[in-house]
């Protein structure tokens, strides 16, 4: 079966939404955008996650930073790339807001942003790099990789790094196996209050 990679628009709103959803949770119960919005109902998460990725303000989950891959007419997986100098924590807060959010994005985010690390905007980022189950190992995300770089490259890109929580063991061999290294780690009580996770781990690959 062949992959297509297409650029995301507008429209694929809704699996973007299902894909971000889904690379936060990371096999746990609550990820980012739970905690977030402050909601138990998957329908009204994934509402609010749609609206983000069409925001004025293009953070990270903007639609406009999604490669989809296809297969038989089906879309089965996404891949974000993003330039940190484009798209800074300041853009994010700001689309949150647009959406609606108010002070209680508060806390979580300075907890994310306290329990990070200092990307070089020289470097581009990997996100939400997710496949829908069943469509595992068949090259999907190699594919949307391939494609993202090659466009990176073009762009005068030469390293590209990702950030996964510690202990999301399914994403982390996926990013090895592409050929990520592990270059950092950090460990902070304060994300493990909220996520139930240790901290996180900065993954690069030079290309």
């Amino acid at each position: 079966m062949s992959i297509l990679i297409k650029q995301a628009t507008a429209d694929d709103a809704s699996f973007l939404a299902q894909m971000i959803l889904q690379s936060s949770r990371a096999g746990k119960k609550d990820g980012l955008f739970d905690v977030l919005f402050a909601m138990d109902d998957d329908a009204v998460v994934l509402q609010k996650i749609e609206q983000l990725t069409q925001t004025n303000a293009k953070s990270h989950c903007h639609y406009k930073n999604f490669l989809i891959a296809q297969m038989d007419g089906q879309f089965v997986g996404t891949l974000c790339s993003y330039e940190p100098r484009i798209a800074t924590k300041e853009t994010f807060i700001e689309a949150l807001k647009e959406i609606g959010c108010g002070e209680e994005i508060n806390k979580p985010l300075e907890v994310v942003y306290s329990c990070s690390f200092d990307t070089n905007k020289s470097r581009l980022m990997f996100d939400f790099m997710e496949e829908l189950e069943g469509f595992i190992d068949v090259g999907i995300l190699k594919a949307l990789m391939q494609k993202s770089l090659l466009t990176a490259r073009l762009k005068g890109y030469r390293i590209v790094r990702t950030i996964i929580e510690i202990g999301s063991l399914e994403s982390e061999h996926f990013y090895k196996k592409l050929g990520f290294e592990i270059v950092e780690q950090k460990e902070c009580d304060s994300y493990r209050e909220i996520f139930g996770r240790a901290g996180v781990m900065l993954l690069a690959m030079e290309f």
